[in-house]
């Protein structure tokens, strides 16, 4: 287990080997996100996308939350920062909480990236930056009493690190716009209803025991297809489906020739599971 102030990183073994569960670990601070976070979030997917044991990951939260947003601590101390940089250019100020706020997504956009599936599981409140966080991940799941929110509108913010791109292709454009424009709380079974979660559990036990059993059944996938798979749901993204048909083409043309596939046309004809090997 790898832990620091704001990640740990919790490898499987046994039944869950090949599964990494990357926890958000600032249960005092109920999982605000700060600067630890946003630094450390690229990095950890990193070591896990680099990692060839590692085939899917966990998103989940110790405490209470997932994460109650943003640490406004961190957000104040950031505009007090650019303020002191540049007080008297206003152009230069605002030019520098731009970069500031484009380096704020790419670490949350790492999640996207990363070649692995990564799966939310979702307790307690899930608020502002935690909706920027599990609408990258590439699926979520809740127990019962998780709540979730586009907090930001309700602070005078507009949410900048994700939500507002990634939601209306999960619950469509006028939900979305509807809890952007409101800031309203949803429960966690509205959230199934609309689309933003695919299962909700009645505790939290009941939550991570299934995110591991998902976890499970993805493993024993061959890792190029399920990466494949990845790869090419992320490439045809707002792009016709003729232009995905040529995609996943070239990504065949390229990987169907494998050690897995040929190991899973063996173990089709021999009665018996496939051993993937991801080559």
């Amino acid at each position: 287990m790898t832990r620091s102030e704001a990640l740990e990183i919790e490898l499987g073994n046994g039944e869950n080997q090949g599964i990494a569960t990357l926890w958000l670990a600032n249960e005092a601070g109920r999982n605000a996100l700060g600067e630890a976070f946003f630094a450390e979030l690229p990095q950890r997917l990193q070591q896990l996308a680099e990692d060839p044991e590692i085939r899917v990951v966990i998103l989940a939260a110790r405490g209470r939350d997932f994460s109650v947003g943003i640490d406004l601590e961190f957000l104040a101390q950031t505009l007090k920062q650019e303020g002191e940089k540049a007080p008297l250019a206003g152009v230069g100020r605002r030019l520098g909480l731009r970069e500031e706020v484009i380096r704020l997504q790419s670490a949350v956009s790492s999640i996207e990236k990363c070649p692995k599936p990564v799966l939310a599981a979702v307790h307690g409140y899930c608020l502002g930056g935690g909706m920027d966080v599990i609408t990258a991940c590439d699926f979520r799941l809740a127990s019962s009493e998780a709540l979730f929110s586009i907090r930001e509108t309700r602070m005078a913010m507009v949410a900048d690190l994700g939500t507002l791109q990634r939601l209306p292709r999960l619950v469509g454009e006028g939900q979305a716009r509807q809890l952007a424009y409101t800031g309203e709380d949803v429960s966690a079974s509205r959230a199934q209803e609309m689309g933003l979660v695919n299962e909700v559990f009645d505790s939290v036990e009941a939550l991570h025991e299934e995110a591991l059993s998902i976890a499970r059944n993805i493993s024993m996938n061959s890792p190029l297809a399920v990466q494949g798979s990845k790869a090419v749901l992320q490439y045809s993204q707002g792009k016709s489906t003729a232009d995905g048909l040529d995609y996943v083409a070239t990504w065949n043309a390229a990987f169907i020739e494998s050690e897995d596939l040929k190991e899973g046309v063996s173990a089709f004809f021999e009665k018996r599971p496939p051993h993937f090997k991801g080559c």
